[in-house]
């Protein structure tokens, strides 16, 4: 459903804002050993990501990545909207072109709704809420 490029930033931030709850700061090593992930492609995701100020950065001895707690109020919908844009959210189920609520495929209202269902999941998904679950056990990172 998402890209890769996407499921990694996801996860990546996910790991900093349950690691740097305290204050400390996350290494690249530390973030790709922690979610399973290829080093240049999440320091490349998590360089853009920085930039866009979706996570915080300090160079030098004692930096790396970390998010205080206005930062983990992103929810996931931000993140695959700044990734891999808006199409999830409003692109028709068949990937036509032209398909609209006056021209509609076949699968459109149906799709539509599920859509609806995606978005509103997502809207309502901040990252606080996967830190929890990761601190009770209830979910993992690493597949």
């Amino acid at each position: 459903m998402f890209s890769k490029t996407c499921e990694y930033a996801i996860r990546a931030l996910i790991y900093i804002a349950q690691k740097s709850r305290d204050g400390s700061r996350v290494s690249i090593k530390e973030i790709t050993g922690g979610i399973d992930s290829p080093e240049y492609f999440i320091a490349k995701i998590l360089q853009d990501l920085s930039r866009k100020d979706f996570v915080q950065s300090a160079k030098g001895p004692n930096g790396g990545f970390y998010m205080d707690e206005q930062h983990r109020k992103i929810t996931v919908a931000e993140i695959v909207r700044e990734m891999d844009g808006d199409k999830l959210f409003s692109g028709c189920g068949l990937g036509l072109k032209k398909c609209s609520e006056n021209h509609p495929c076949s699968i459109h209202n149906e799709f539509k709704r599920i859509r609806n269902s995606i978005k509103e999941m997502l809207e309502g998904s901040p990252i606080s809420l996967f830190v929890e679950d990761l601190d009770l056990n209830l979910t993992f990172l690493k597949r």
